[in-house]
């Protein structure tokens, strides 16, 4: 974003301050990019099926024990050996290629992302 104000700078202020306020806006671009490296570097990347694990959903159709759930607004296979109502909370514990093994969530279970279906 600084890099852009630099460049409006360099291109709208008179001579000499043009060049010297671009050039300070450039510098403090260059650190930011190296910043929001820097800070994002160390981070792992949580991506695939294996992150759905502790998630909680909603039940689309009866897992009786099998069904379907709608997690993180995708609907996937489940499976819920205790078995589940159309409605009804459940939490991921397990995944089975592409079959989430679910069970039904307890009232005292802190709320996880995913259930609002977004």
């Amino acid at each position: 974003m600084l890099i852009l104000l630099a460049i409006v700078l360099l291109l709208l202020l008179p001579s000499p301050w043009g060049v010297v306020t671009g050039a300070i806006a450039l510098v403090f671009g260059v650190g930011e990019i190296a910043y929001w490296n820097s800070t994002v570097k160390g981070r792992r990347v949580r991506a695939g099926a294996e992150t759905l694990i502790g998630s909680s959903g909603i039940v689309v159709s009866d897992c009786r024990p099998d069904g379907q759930i709608k997690l993180r607004g995708a609907v996937w296979a489940a499976r819920c050996e205790a078995g589940a109502d159309a409605g009804q909370a459940v939490r991921v514990v397990a995944r089975s290629r592409l079959v989430l093994d679910v069970e039904p969530e307890t009232p005292d279970a802190p709320p996880s992302e995913g259930a609002s279906g977004r």
